[in-house]
């Protein structure tokens, strides 16, 4: 599992399959995004205006591998 977050556009962008696939955008609501690969399997999540919907910074010093991107 990966996450990115974009500050400069308050994205949260959570990736739990490193592997290279095809997917399908189905947003779930007005800020989130589902990434959709093979066998309906969820292998991405994109959370708009991250920052209003949950603690970022927590989020972030957390125990998993993060990456923090610029635009």
């Amino acid at each position: 599992m990966r996450i990115e977050y974009q500050d400069k556009v308050d994205l949260l962008y959570i990736r739990l399959d490193e592997g290279p696939t095809e997917v399908v955008n189905k947003r779930v609501s007005e800020d989130i995004v589902l990434d959709i690969g093979s066998g309906d399997r969820i292998v991405g999540i994109e959370i708009l205006n991250a920052s209003e919907r949950l603690d970022v910074e927590r989020l972030l010093s957390g125990v998993c591998t993060v990456e923090r991107t610029a635009v």
